[in-house]
């Protein structure tokens, strides 16, 4: 069953809201450029790809809502930015700003209508093509993906985190359209449960096998020998491999170590930030501490008590067994 996370129609934005997920499928319209900000801070729309293209839709609602073209060539620039203080993190989202800031310095003396116009048909680009490179993804990374395995993945890397198909979880989803038996244990993912609300939604969507544990359970699994891998996705990459990915995948490539299982990550190569050394370098968005004390469970914690909650984590390469991306697999350390 094809999921469509992401949609544009009749000049509105159309979103999943992943907030709602499993209990209700319910859609979230960004009328405005204010509307995308909100859906991408707010958690509406995760998953580094899918910022990214909700970033790209973001700028073309802005400029198909703006019906001046002096407000609008001395707006732009200060739109992009709102956008890109949404989250720090994914460097998609810087990557399809400047995809779409490139394309408007092509289009200023074009007129207003064509600008608005040629605005949303790159946006549309950038939602087709990283769809494309996904199926991609699953191609090149279902090769190292054995008949018969458990697999393990950690928070949602799939279609809810792009603009369809999915990263790590495009590569489970062509290994078993191929006609490989898998089956896949997702862990919860703690604070924000996107494994349990989204991946194990996504997963039984498609009748892929699967089965549901918390965090903590994932070493002893490993120990019991029923993982053959781990895959999971990325927000950023470093030069050197280094990777940003949803907090507790450093803990997992840990214990891959440990136990020699593979350790995989799927991303499209707009991941890697080249401007950047290591993982050192990447910045890690802290978010809000109730996540942890109120979300979804109210009262899980004393009121009051001091949190730490980062989104995020940095995997070195030296734990990473490939990196598998649309033009090729690499093997780290990258040089």
């Amino acid at each position: 069953m094809e999921i469509k996370p992401i949609e544009f129609k009749n000049n509105l934005l159309i979103l999943i809201d992943q907030r709602k997920l499993p209990k209700k499928e319910e859609y979230f319209i960004c009328k405005n450029y204010k509307d995308a900000i909100y859906a991408i801070k707010e958690m509406v729309v995760r998953g580094a790809p899918a910022i990214g293209v909700t970033a790209a839709y973001g700028i073309s609602l802005y400029v198909i809502n703006e019906n001046s073209k002096e407000n609008l060539l001395k707006n732009f620039n200060t739109i992009c930015k709102e956008i890109a203080d949404t989250r720090p993190t994914a460097v998609n989202l810087f990557w399809a700003i400047e995809k779409m800031r490139k394309k408007f310095e092509e289009l200023k003396d074009k007129s207003l209508s064509e600008i608005k116009l040629e605005m949303l048909n790159e946006a549309d680009k950038l939602f087709n093509e990283d769809i494309e490179i996904n199926k991609k993804i699953g191609e090149n990374g279902a090769k190292l993906i054995k008949d018969n395995s458990n697999i393990l993945t950690h928070c949602n890397a799939g279609a809810l985190a792009t603009a369809g198909y999915g990263t790590a979880l495009g590569v489970i989803r062509s290994a078993f359209y191929s006609g490989k038996n898998i089956h896949v244990y997702v862990d919860e993912t703690r604070p924000f449960l996107q494994g349990s609300r989204l991946t194990a939604w996504e997963l039984m969507k498609e009748n892929i096998p699967c089965t549901l544990i918390c965090d903590n359970m994932a070493g002893f699994l490993m120990k019991l020998g029923k993982i053959d891998s781990i895959i999971v996705g990325a927000d950023r990459i470093a030069s050197n491999g280094d990777t940003a990915n949803k907090i507790g995948t450093y803990s997992l490539a840990v214990l891959a170590k440990k136990h020699n299982i593979p350790f995989y990550v799927a991303a499209p190569y707009s991941t890697f930030d080249f401007n950047i050394k290591t993982g050192k370098e990447i910045p890690i968005e802290e978010r809000p501490g109730i996540e942890i004390t109120e979300m979804f469970t109210k009262d899980s914690a004393p009121e009051g008590v001091k949190t730490f909650n980062p989104a995020f984590d940095v995997t070195d390469a030296e734990l990473i067994t490939a990196i598998i991306t649309e033009r090729e697999i690499l093997y780290p350390p990258l040089k």
